[in-house]
């Protein structure tokens, strides 16, 4: 197997690039298979495969894509460049734009990237634990298109099963953190007092309803949360004892508001300056604090250039995060020592699944062999030879057979001093302490060379 990962992530990209090269969770379905299909077209077969290759298992795919990073991890025979041009073409952005942005992992390494990732060692706040679901929910969606086959289903179950034990071996996740925490954690540097203010949070995901909890822990007691469907905004109000708005009401309401945070999926901004504006003339100069942690981002960037408005993304909230990494670093070195224990116990049982074919080939020359053999001794008997001579013959004829071709190995091995293929013909065969050389008259004739 080749395991590739490919993407771009917070540390390698800034917010706008990201942005351009997130994936809508309605557009992630065509997205494997426009990915599956380019991959599976001979264009892309590298040029030491020749036309007479036996033909590879069919190509594999997850996407994740979250606000911090857009990853895609392949399961192919091709070059990491077909998955980076097929990444600029489905985008429609040129690969000069985004090419030095990119790191590419491969193998063991992709494997041990991706289960830093599960862990919530990569993210932006270490040790975070929402990247471990929108994993899972990326690895589900690839089953959905049948993009997951022999090669990605044992990848990312392991890379699950040693996440989880990072989780419950360190304290990497304890005292949760993650950018909902860091945004409220802001919204409480410039509120001292969150009970007495109004807080509208746009979206009804998992990461608002998070906010929407710290924001709760600290006091916060005007909460209201628009969405685009009212049903689900009304779910989670009812959840956290908040109040529940369309999300077509928030233009005309948004003066109500001394906190806005959005979180949503949409491609296009749903606050633009000019809502924004209207809404402070209403306010008459109050000033607004405004989170965005969507990517694409839901605020129009011009409303950070309007008095009065106090506009953060993702990006900036690295200072609150860097403060819960430092907490949390100490932990990193034991879940390091799992990841290493992990990836070498995968890396082991890759090796030994790629010995089966070997395995079973040599089991059935052995059986083919006994089955001539016993069915040779069987015609000896039914021609009147005795048992003892028909066994005696049988046991001769399979032993010759089976010793002739290593018999003949180790010989050739023994005359080129090739003494490695020596030292492991005595594991193979269980002749540790016996020397590394062949008589002659321990073999059958029929075994001689002529040099």
């Amino acid at each position: 197997m080749r395991l590739l990962a490919i993407g771009v992530n917070h540390s390698t990209a800034n917010v706008e690039l990201r942005e351009r090269l997130a994936f809508a969770p309605d557009a992630m379905q065509t997205a494997l298979s426009s990915l599956l299909a380019c991959l599976s077209m001979p264009d892309d077969m590298p040029d030491d495969m020749s036309d007479d290759s036996p033909s590879e298992s069919p190509a594999e795919a997850v996407i994740v894509s979250t606000c911090n990073r857009t990853e895609l991890i392949v399961s192919t025979e091709y070059n990491a460049e077909a998955v980076i041009a097929w990444l600029a073409e489905f985008k429609s952005l040129p690969i000069e734009q985004f090419s030095e942005h990119i790191y590419i992992h491969e193998d063991q390494e992709a494997l041990r990237h991706l289960i830093r990732v599960a862990g919530g060692l990569d993210s932006m706040i270490l040790g975070e634990p929402q990247i471990f679901g929108q994993m899972k929910s990326s690895y589900a969606v690839s089953r959905q298109v049948n993009a997951i086959g022999v090669e990605l289903e044992p990848a990312f179950q392991h890379i699950f099963a040693i996440a989880k034990k990072v989780r419950s071996d360190t304290a990497i996740g304890e005292n949760p953190v993650s950018v909902a925490f860091a945004a409220v954690t802001l919204a409480q540097r410039i509120f001292a007092d969150l009970s007495s203010v109004a807080v509208l949070l746009v979206g009804a995901g998992d990461t608002i309803e998070l906010v929407a909890q710290h924001l709760m822990n600290c006091g916060a007691k005007n909460v209201v949360v628009a969405n685009r469907t009212l049903d689900r905004a009304q779910a989670l109000a009812e959840r956290l004892s908040a109040k529940a708005i369309l999300l077509s009401e928030v233009p005309e309401s948004l003066s109500d508001f001394d906190i806005v945070i959005s979180s949503t999926a949409s491609q296009l901004p749903i606050l633009g300056k000019g809502a924004v504006e209207s809404a402070l003339k209403s306010r008459k100069r109050r000033p607004i604090f405004m989170v965005d942690i969507a990517v694409p981002r839901d605020i129009e960037p011009q409303v950070a250039d309007l008095p009065d408005v106090y506009l953060y993304t993702v990006d900036d909230l690295r200072d609150i995060i860097d403060h819960n990494v430092r907490l949390r670093v100490a932990e990193a070195d034991k879940a390091a020592a799992i990841i290493d224990t992990g990836v070498q116990t995968f890396a082991r049982w890759q090796r030994s699944r790629d010995a089966t074919d070997l395995v079973v080939s040599y089991r059935n020359n052995i059986q083919a062999l006994r089955d001539d053999e016993l069915e040779r001794a069987l015609q000896l008997l039914q021609a009147g030879k005795s048992a003892e001579e028909a066994m005696t013959s049988l046991a001769r004829a399979l032993t010759q057979k089976i010793m002739h071709q290593p018999t003949v190995e180790m010989r050739n091995a023994a005359g080129l001093n090739n003494k490695a293929l020596l030292e492991s013909a005595k594991i193979l065969f269980g002749l540790e302490g016996a020397p590394s050389s062949v008589d002659d008259n321990d073999t059958n004739e029929d075994d001689s060379q002529n040099f």
